[in-house]
Formats: structure tokens, sequence, C-alpha cells
């Protein structure tokens, strides 16, 4: 088989691995989603939004980029492999307790809208578990081992935040979520440190290099802002929520906000393979190659989020109902937050490649697309309450403006990093469209059932829609390497990235 069609294979090989722990995350995050509107209401819920918010924030910065950057490192480094990922620990340690204590001296932070009650002063206290498993799951990813973060965050930490929901919420109804969440993320840790502790070992014979941690730290600092960048606009909405309406207006764009993000772990389905596939294409200097494991990727990508974003808006006040009847006022965002996933996607796979190529200037145009969406967010809301519009109307404002500044940025660096391979690199195939408005047919005629058939907008609608996009997309849009992704390849036509970096180390 040529090198070109192993990558692919590869690439269709992990990310079918990972889609499957994003159906178990999404069977998983569903019951949390209805616990958490049904028992906990609005308010608490737009309190934990918040304060979790603030959390992971920090953690992800405790992680130094190291969550993609951690490859590079292993690909390029002669030291044993052990010592370079507890350098990498180590480091994240010592970023996260200072996040941690930052956060317990401004304890606000987390809460902008509201005092801080109960044990939610101690939420700090999980950074330094988030981060780990962040970096543990890299490095586990960087030997091929995908099959522990579908374990960890498709099946141990949804499914132990939302039976703990349930469960605390008849101890404390006000701490309830948020223990429910250090539970979540401890559990998680669990699950990533043991095979990450099997795969690499205990730091045998390891002396942390401080001078090397604070190098690679330094080196990392356009991943790490990357990283902070785009997680800053994909949660900035919500801070903004926090800082101009109630909590319980922040808590029904979360649970929208919830709904549009699990198109979105479709893209991180495919990080922990695409970003050794890349690394090493790089390196052997076949730009060609990088440029089509990019088209189709994100092809893959931005058909299964468009097919998602369909399913969630069309029957989208049915969607919301699931949750709760008061978060139905979140309909409208779910809409624009389903949209803006899928016209992000080109922009979120260039940009898997445009982190080892044009660092800083990926890291220039992430934070332009940040700036530009913060200024838009506030700019609608004011407009949209200056002009009278309802409460609900403005707090999607804040989806718009997100929505806008995705599809601004996904054309930005896909022209820049198709001129810097020399190659096309969007997935775009016109066939989408036609699946799309065929599937759009078949959502708006069940949405025009008799009231007495609601149910049947979720029961056959949902399926009748995934089957009309599906088929159009299968008939007319994939070709023999996208089916790949829905077949197993041959043992002995599939490459074995694992043996392929041992030996390249």
């Amino acid at each position: 088989m040529p090198a070109s069609q192993q990558d692919i294979a590869a690439l269709a090989k992990g990310g079918r691995t990972n889609i499957f722990g994003f159906v178990l995350r999404l069977a998983a995050r569903l019951p949390f989603l209805f616990i958490a509107g049904r028992l906990y209401g609005p308010e608490i819920v737009g309190r934990f939004a918040l304060a979790v918010l603030v959390v992971e924030f920090a953690a992800m910065v405790a992680t130094l980029g190291l969550k993609r950057g951690l490859a590079q490192a292993l690909t390029s480094t002669d030291r044993p492999h052990a010592h370079v990922v507890w350098d990498a620990m180590l480091a994240a340690f010592v970023a996260s307790i200072v996040g941690s204590a930052v956060l317990f001296a401004f304890p606000q932070v987390m809460y902008p809208n509201s005092h801080v009650i109960g044990f939610e002063r101690l939420l700090p206290c999980i950074v330094f578990a988030i981060a780990w498993s962040d970096i543990s799951l890299a490095a586990l990813a960087y030997r091929m081992n995908v099959q522990a973060s579908v374990t960890a965050r498709a099946v141990i930490e949804p499914w132990t935040i939302s039976i703990a929901a349930w469960a605390l919420y008849y101890v404390s109804a006000r701490d309830g979520l948020i223990l429910a969440y250090v539970l979540s993320m401890v559990a998680a840790l669990t699950a990533s440190l043991v095979p990450f502790i099997r795969s690499y070992g205990l730091p045998r014979g390891w002396t942390p290099r401080v001078a090397t941690m604070f190098a690679l730290a330094r080196r990392n600092a356009p991943l790490a802002g990357a990283d902070a960048i785009e997680w800053g606009t994909r949660n900035v909405d919500r801070f903004i929520l926090g800082l101009m309406f109630a909590p319980s207006i922040v808590g029904i764009y979360y649970m929208a906000q919830q709904v549009a993000s699990l198109p979105q772990k479709l893209k991180t389905s495919f990080d922990p393979v695409l970003g050794p596939v890349i690394t090493q294409s790089l390196k052997a200097g076949n730009r060609a190659a990088v440029a089509k494991q990019v088209r189709q990727v994100g092809f893959w990508i931005m058909a299964a989020q468009g097919g998602l974003a369909l399913m969630g808006s069309i029957p989208g006040e049915a969607v919301m109902g699931v949750v709760g009847p008061q978060f139905v006022a979140g309909t409208a965002a779910l809409a624009f937050l389903l949209t803006a996933e899928v016209l992000a996607s080109t922009g979120a796979v260039c940009e898997s490649a445009l982190v080892y190529i044009a660092r800083h200037r990926n890291l220039m145009i992430s934070a332009g697309v940040l700036l530009f969406q913060i200024v838009l967010s506030f700019a609608l809301i004011l407009a949209m309450r200056w002009a009278g519009w309802p409460v609900n109307f403005q707090a999607a404002g804040v989806a718009v403006a997100l929505m806008v500044a995705l599809l601004a940025g996904s054309i930005v660096k896909a022209n820049l990093l198709s001129r810097l391979l020399g190659a096309p690199v969007a997935g775009w195939r016109w066939p989408l469209v036609w699946a799309a408005l065929a599937a759009m047919t078949v959502g708006i005629l069940m949405t025009r059932l008799p009231k007495r058939f609601e149910w049947a907008e979720l029961a056959i609608g949902e399926p009748l829609i995934a089957i009309t996009y599906g088929f159009v997309l299968w008939k007319w849009a994939f070709g023999a390497e996208d089916r790949a992704l829905f077949r197993k390849v041959p043992r002995a036509d599939a490459i074995d990235l694992k043996d392929t970096a041992r030996a390249e180390t």
C-alpha cells in the first residue's frame, strides 16, 4: 500500500476508534444534561457553568501547550521517552499549582455575577487533575493508544458526573453539581494515569531537568497560546453572558452550548492520530501528503458535523425541551451554535498542521478571531438591548458572533495553509449542500405534524434526517478513501504507527 494510503488508513482507523468513543460520550452526556436541567434548574446550572469555565481555562493553560506539542517533543528527542513525559508532567504540575493559587486568592473570577458559597471556593483544587489527565492521554496518543482516551473521556468521566450529579442532588442541591464535577475529574485522571504508567512506566533514573522543563514550556508558548485562544473562542461567549445577564440566562445558554459541543468532539476524535501523522509527514518533507490528510479529515468532520447540526437544529425546540421546559428559550442559540461548529471544522483541522509549520502566524490569526468575536458579541447584545429585543434573543447574539468569527477564521487559516503547502486543503464538496437540503425537507415535514404527534419529531424525525443525509452523501460525495472510515483495513496493509514512531526515535 502506498504511503499516502497508509496515512489515510491510519487516520481512518484512529478516527473510527474515537468516533466510537464519541458515541459513548454522547450516550453518557445526555443523561447529565437531563439530570442537571430537570433537578438543579437554570440558576444552579449557570453558576456551575461559569465556575467550570474558569477552572478548565486554568487547567488548559497549565498544560503549557503539551497536548499537541508533546508529539513533536517525543519525535525529536534522544532521551528516554519516559523522562520526557515526566518532565512534561512536572511542568504541568507546577503550572497547575500557580493557577490554583490565583483562583484561591480571587474566587470571584469563577462567579462574576453571584457570591461564592458552600464548597465552591475549593473547586480550583482540581486544576492539576485535569492538566495531568490531558498530558498523560497525549503521551498515550503518541503511541497510538487512543483506547485510553475513549475510556477516560467517553466512558469514565461522563458517566461519573451523570451518576454523581443525580446522587448528590439529594445530599446538597446547591453543591451537588460542583462535587459531581470534581469526582468525574478525579475518575478521569485515574483512568488516564493507569494506562500511562503501564505504557511509559515510572520515571526510573529520571532527574528532573528544570532548564529543559522551562525551555520546553517556552518552545511550546505558541502552542499554549493557540490552545488558549481556541478554547477562549469556544467559551468566552459564556463568560460574556455571565457579565451581562443573570445566572439563569447563562444556565439556559450553557445547556444549548453543551448540546452543540457534541459535534465539536468529532474533531478531537481525530486529534490523537492526526497530530502524529502530520508530524511524520512534515519530517519526511512530504507537504503534499499533509494537505491530503487535512483535506480528507476536514471533509469527514464537516460531513458528520453537518448531519448532527441538522438533527439538532430542525427539531430544536423538542431537543431543548428534553433537558427541561425552561430551557426551550435556548433554541435559537442552539441553532447558531450548531451551525458554527460546521463552519469551524475547516479552520480547526487546518490548525492541526499550522501549529507545526506556522505557529506564530496561526496564533495571530486566532487572536484576531477571538478579539473580533468579543467585540461583535458586545455590539450585538447592546444593539438588541437598545432595540428592546427579548432577553433570550440578546443572549443568542453571542452565538451569532461566534458563528461569524469562526467562519472568518476558517477562511483565513485554510488560505494560509494552502499557500504554505502548495496544495488545496479545504474539504468542501458540493454534495454536502444537496444532502443538507434533502435532510432539511424531511425534517421540516416532521415538525409540521399535528400536536398530538409531537413525540415523532425526535423518535422518528431524527433517524429520518440522519438516513436521508447519509444516503445522499454516500451516493454522491463519498469516494473510496472516504469509505475507509467505515471499514477495517486488512492487518497486512495497515500501517503500525506505533512501531514507526519507536523506530524513528
